[in-house]
C-alpha cells in the first residue's frame, strides 16, 4: 500500500487525530493512496470480461490465423468478405493487416492502462479527527466527506475476488441519503485497522496518556515503510495459498443452522405464491394455454435466484458485541461485516409469520441511517439484523440492540409483546366497542410506554412488535377519521428514520391516545436531555485486559454500580476498549475490583 502523499497534495489540516486514538499509519490526518491493486478491482476486470466476449465472438477468426487446419471452412469466408460485407475482422485477414491490428490493440491497452493508473494516482483520501474525506477525479474533481460525529456505522466488503488477493472495502455509513464515503480497496489488515480508528474516533474517546517522545515524524515513516513491505509480502502470500486468514472476532451470540436458514425460506408466502404459480401453469398448457409458460417461466426462474441468492447471503450470520457497537458479518462468497455504534438503531421490529409458528421462528429488522439512496436494493441486507431464530435467540439480540433495558423488562418485552396477551397484561389494547377495526386482532392489538422506549404490538396472522427509543424518535402523531371518531378510538404513528419497520397503530382509545401523546412528548424530550449515544465512549473507564467482552461478563448499567478506578488502575484500563455501552463488567468471581 502506498502511502505517500500525491503531489498535489495540500498539508493536513488542524485536526489530525491524536496519536493515542489512532493505530493505522493511515490515520494520521494526511492524504494516502488506495491498494495499488485497486484499479484492477474497479476497472480491469470488466476490462477482462470484454475481452473474454471479444475472444468467444472471434474464436472461428484466430483459429483460421494461428490454427488454419482447425477451421478450413473460415477461409472461403474471408475470401468473400468483399462481396458479402463482412466484419472488419475478415478485413484484416483478408488485407494481411495484423501487425497494424496489433499496434492498435497495444495502443488501446496502454490507454486503458494509463487512464486506471492516472484515476488512482488522483484517488486519495485522509482521516482527521472530525472527518473522513476522498478526493477523485482526473478532469472533473470529487471530494466526499463524511463527519466523524454523524457516522452510523462502517460496513467492511469482501468481494471473491477481492478475498482472493487479500483485500477489502470499507464503507463510511454517513446520516443523509447518499452519504456513504467509501474506501475501495485497501489491504484486509489495514480496512480493519482503519475501521477501528473510525470507530474510535466517532466514539469521543479521548484518553489521558499523552504521546511520549520520539512518536514523531520518524516514527510514523518508519510505520508507512514497515506497512508497505507488510502489504506486498502478504498480497504476495495471498496469491499462493489463497484467501487472507480470517480476522480474529468475537464469538456469535446467535448461530443459524443452515437447515432451519433453508426451511425459513420454504415455509414462507412467496414459496406459497410460487406454489400456485406453478400449478396455475401446469393446468393452462395442459388446457393450451400455452402463453402462461412464456409469460411465468422467467418470473419463476428470477424468484429462484432471488431465493438462493438470499439464503446464500444469510450464510456465516453472526452477531457479537464489540466496544464500539454490534458487530454483523454475513455472506458465503462476499462477505461483509457491518458496525452498528450505539444510539444508531432508529426501531426495531420482531415479526413472525403464519408458517413460522409452529417452529417458533422469529425475524429482526431495524431502521438505520443506511447512507443509501433509496433505488439501491442492497439497503436490506443491512436492515435484517437476525434472519431467521427462536425467542432465545431473539432475546439475546435485543440485548445488544437495546443494552439499556433491565432484564425484568427485556422479559416482558418476549412474555407479552411478542407472544401475549397474557392473564396479567400490561399493554394498553384496543377496546372492545371497535373491535370492528380489527375484528381479528384488536385483544393483541395495543401499546406500552416505559422510561426508555414505546412498544407498539399487533397482528395475528403476521405477529409483530416495534420497539421504538424515545431518544431516537423524530415526532409523534394521532390520526382520526369519521368512522374512528364514531368509535372513539384514533390512530397513532411515530415518526422515525425510513426503513423496514413501519411505526404506527390503530384503533387506541381516544383518551389513552391523548394521554399517550403528552406522556411521549415529555419522555422522548427527557431521554433525548440525557442521551449520549452520539459519543458513546466519551469519558468512559477503559474495561481490563483479563476480562472477556461476551455477553455473560456484562451486566446492565442500571443494575450495578461502577467502581470508578483509580491510580495505576486507571491508566492500565485506559489501554483496553470498553464494554458495550450501557454495559460495564462485572467482576469474576474472587476478583478483587477495589
Amino acid at each position: 500500500m502506498s502511502t505517500l502523499p500525491p503531489p498535489e497534495a495540500t498539508p493536513a489540516g488542524p485536526g489530525v487525530p491524536p496519536p493515542q486514538l489512532v493505530r493505522s499509519p493511515l490515520s494520521d490526518g494526511e492524504w494516502h493512496r488506495l491498494h495499488p491493486l485497486t484499479p484492477l478491482l474497479r476497472g480491469g476486470l470488466f476490462l477482462i470480461v470484454v475481452i473474454g466476449i471479444v475472444f468467444a465472438n472471434l474464436r472461428d477468426r484466430l483459429l483460421y490465423i494461428f490454427l488454419p487446419w482447425l477451421a478450413p471452412g473460415v477461409g472461403d469466408e474471408v475470401v468473400e468478405w468483399e462481396q458479402v460485407g463482412g466484419d472488419p475482422i475478415d478485413f484484416i485477414i483478408a488485407n494481411n493487416l495484423y501487425v497494424l491490428a496489433g499496434v492498435a490493440v497495444l495502443a488501446v491497452l496502454i490507454v486503458l492502462v494509463a487512464v486506471f493508473y492516472t484515476s488512482w494516482r488522483f484517488h486519495t483520501f485522509r482521516i482527521t479527527d472530525d472527518d473522513v474525506e476522498v478526493r477523485s477525479g482526473i478532469l472533473f474533481r470529487t471530494q466526499r466527506r463524511a463527519p466523524l460525529d454523524r457516522v452510523q456505522g462502517v460496513n467492511l466488503t469482501r468481494p471473491m475476488i477481492a478475498r482472493l488477493l487479500g483485500m477489502a472495502k470499507l464503507e463510511v455509513v454517513g446520516a443523509g441519503t447518499d452519504a456513504n464515503v467509501k474506501l475501495e480497496y485497501l489491504s484486509t489488515a489495514n480496512a480493519e485497522a482503519v475501521r477501528a480508528d473510525i470507530l474510535r474516533l466517532a466514539s469521543g474517546r479521548r484518553l489521558a496518556m499523552a504521546a511520549g517522545p520520539g512518536s514523531g515524524a520518524a516514527s510514523r515513516q518508519a510505520g508507512r515503510v514497515a506497512s508497505l513491505s507488510q502489504t506486498v509480502g502478504r498480497e504476495i502470500t495471498g496469491l499462493i495459498e489463497g484467501p487472507e486468514a480470517p480476522v480474529a472476532e468475537r464469538e456469535s451470540v446467535v448461530h443459524i443452522p443452515v437447515g432451519r436458514l433453508v426451511a425459513s425460506h420454504v415455509l414462507s408466502a412467496s414459496t406459497l405464491g410460487l406454489l400456485f404459480a406453478i400449478i396455475a401453469i401446469v393446468i393452462g398448457v395442459s388446457q393450451g394455454v400455452t402463453w402462461l409458460l412464456l409469460g411465468f417461466v422467467p418470473a419463476i426462474i428470477g424468484f429462484g435466484a432471488y431465493w438462493v441468492r438470499s439464503i446464500v447471503r444469510s450464510l456465516r450470520y453472526s452477531i457479537a458485541p464489540t466496544p464500539d457497537g454490534v458487530r454483523i458479518t454475513f455472506g458465503l462468497f462476499t462477505t461483509i461485516t457491518e458496525i452498528v455504534p450505539p444510539g444508531r438503531v432508529h426501531a426495531v421490529e420482531v415479526t413472525q409469520g403464519v408458517f413460522w409458528r409452529p417452529a417458533g421462528w422469529w425475524t429482526i429488522r431495524i431502521n438505520r441511517l443506511t447512507g443509501r439512496s433509496a433505488a439501491d436494493t442492497t439497503t436490506d441486507q443491512f436492515t435484517t439484523v437476525l434472519p431467521v431464530g427462536t425467542a432465545a435467540d431473539v432475546e439475546r439480540v435485543l440485548r445488544l440492540l437495546q443494552p439499556s433495558l433491565p432484564d425484568d423488562e427485556r422479559a416482558l418485552i418476549v412474555r407479552q409483546g411478542m407472544f401475549g396477551p397474557t392473564d396479567d397484561d400490561t399493554f394498553t389494547n384496543t377496546p372492545k366497542r371497535a373491535w370492528w377495526i380489527r375484528p381479528f386482532s384488536y385483544r393483541r392489538n395495543g401499546f406500552r410506554l416505559t422510561d426508555d422506549v414505546l412498544l407498539m404490538r399487533r397482528g395475528v396472522v403476521w405477529r409483530k412488535l416495534v420497539i421504538l427509543p424515545l431518544a431516537r424518535l423524530q415526532s409523534f402523531g394521532l390520526h382520526q377519521g369519521p368512522l374512528d371518531r364514531a368509535s372513539r378510538v384514533t390512530n397513532v404513528r411515530a415518526h422515525v428514520v425510513t426503513g423496514p419497520v413501519s411505526p404506527f397503530l390503530a384503533a387506541v382509545d381516544r383518551d389513552a391516545a391523548l394521554a399517550l401523546f403528552d406522556d411521549v412528548a415529555h419522555g422522548s424530550v427527557r431521554a433525548a436531555l440525557v442521551d449520549r449515544t452520539h459519543r458513546w465512549a466519551e469519558d468512559e473507564p477503559e474495561a481490563a485486559d483479563s476480562v472477556s467482552l461476551t455477553p455473560e461478563v456484562y451486566a446492565p448499567a442500571a443494575a450495578v454500580p461502577a467502581p470508578p478506578a483509580a491510580g495505576a488502575d486507571a491508566q492500565a484500563a485506559a489501554s483496553v476498549p470498553p464494554p458495550p455501552a450501557g454495559y460495564i463488567v462485572v467482576p469474576k468471581p474472587g476478583e478483587d475490583r477495589e
